[in-house]
């Protein structure tokens, strides 16, 4: 058994190593070769950000920085739709943008897309900032991680060195500075019509391709002074997830990580509730590993991950221990809270959904209830096979039972002693089995 759990073991690995690195490029060489073969075209890298900022956004963009540098590319062109994100993530967006060398274009598309909260300063950050018509920006006000309470000094400080920042890339852009405090200050949104009568973005574009061709020889600011950006005749080329990535923006979703703690939980109290199984043990091991790895992708407040942790030994403690339930209750109460405390922001776009974290709370307190409810029944119940499941059952003497004799039981002749006579025919009651002897006595 122990071999087939090592083969299996040695198969998924290198099944998912295949996967990783046979999918470990953004684009595919030969895509490559053809768009940037030709010489009277321009290379444009379109890279698509739709959803919340996180870890797995920030290395999407920086590596399509990266590309764009290396390929000599004309344009990398982001095309966002975001609520916001995580600081941190931000940070390292903003960064990598105003660092590059090649130009970069924040396109807010399709229509009734936002560039919200992170959003805006990522826009701030391009190089050339355009919005589709219908969309809005704004609503940057700076928020406590975990939506603790802050002091008005430090919040004072946060908020001007946020205020700051969006200026920084306010004026090395030519784009509207008052603007961005108050989307800081004052959490303002605007629309893409009124963005572009404040001097917020630089122009509005019904599609890629139009925004292509108005920007064609505009003049931008790089880290190496000025450019001219060339899309004539533009070649496009989409920056694709990794597989890695891919794997990474699924379980990096607070309430997948969530789910995962949870699944992770139950495989390892179903295995201890029946060892050897071995597959809830492994499914289990693996749900808990991955929600690990996804919590090194977000804003984690541990406190919320020992509570969930603690809430998986309250339930394995369930099946070991009568509590009458109480330690299930605590468990519950113990996920709930986590759950709830898990990521370490105060969006409530970012966080675990409530609905999720009441449902998960409740399957997985039924779940555990109805293990122990079955363990405990084992364990009371008399035993129903071997020689200790024939006490209490009847049968009938076939020879005279004068100190011992047999009786006639389950279909099989057994060796008996008593008390007391017994006469052949009579029905008796097994009282105890010893060395697969019976002690009987009459049934009246």
């Amino acid at each position: 058994m122990k071999k087939h759990i090592m083969l299996f073991y040695l198969v998924v690995s290198c099944a998912l190593w295949g996967l990783a690195g046979g999918n470990d490029t953004l684009i595919s060489d030969t895509l490559l070769t053809e768009e940037s073969g030709s010489g009277d075209s321009s290379l444009v890298f379109v890279l698509d950000i739709d959803g919340a900022i996180g870890t797995v956004t920030a290395d999407r963009v920086i590596d399509a920085v990266e590309l764009a540098e290396e390929e000599m590319a004309e344009l990398l062109l982001i095309t966002m739709d975001t609520p916001g994100g995580f600081n941190e993530a931000m940070w390292s967006i903003t960064k990598a943008m105003m660092n590059s060398s090649v130009p970069v274009a924040v396109y807010v598309s399709p229509y009734g897309a936002k560039a919200a909260s992170a959003g805006v300063y990522i826009t701030y950050a391009a190089h050339i900032a355009a919005m589709a018509p219908g969309t809005n920006i704004g609503a940057a006000h700076v928020i406590a991680a975990g939506g603790a309470e802050i002091d008005s000094v430090m919040m004072e400080k946060i908020m001007n060195d946020a205020v700051a920042s969006l200026k920084a890339m306010a004026e090395r852009n030519g784009r509207n500075a008052e603007w961005a405090e108050k989307a800081a200050r004052e959490s303002v949104s605007i629309t893409s019509k009124e963005a572009l009568k404040l001097n917020v973005i630089d122009l509005i574009a019904d599609d890629v391709d139009t925004l292509l061709a108005e920007i064609n020889g505009r003049e931008i600011n790089t880290v190496f002074g000025k450019k001219v950006v060339k899309t004539t005749n533009p070649k496009k080329v989409p920056l694709e997830k990794t597989f890695i990535q891919s794997l990474l923006d699924i379980i990096s979703s607070p309430n997948i990580v969530f789910i995962l703690f949870s699944l992770g939980g139950m495989g390892i109290v179903l295995e201890l509730y029946n060892p050897g199984a071995i597959l809830p043990g492994i499914v289990g091991g693996i749900c808990l590993i991955l929600a690990f790895y996804g919590v090194r992708t977000l804003p984690i407040n541990y406190a919320g991950v020992m509570l969930i942790l603690f809430s998986i030994i309250l339930f394995i403690l369930e099946i070991k221990i009568v509590s009458h339930g109480l330690l299930t209750i605590g468990g519950v109460v113990s996920i709930i809270l986590g759950g709830m405390m898990l990521i370490d922001t105060a969006d409530p776009e970012l966080r675990v959904s409530k609905s999720i974290i009441i449902s998960v709370a409740v399957v997985v307190g039924a779940f555990v209830l109805l293990a122990f409810t079955l363990a405990y029944k084992a364990r009371v119940s008399r035993p129903t096979t071997g020689a200790e499941g024939l006490v209490g059952e009847t049968g009938v003497v076939k020879t005279k039972i004068d100190r011992t004799g047999y009786v006639y039981l389950a279909g099989e002749l057994w060796e008996a002693f008593a008390e007391e006579v017994i006469e052949e025919g009579t029905e008796i009651i097994v009282e105890k089995v010893e060395n697969l002897k019976m002690k009987v006595k009459r049934k009246f």
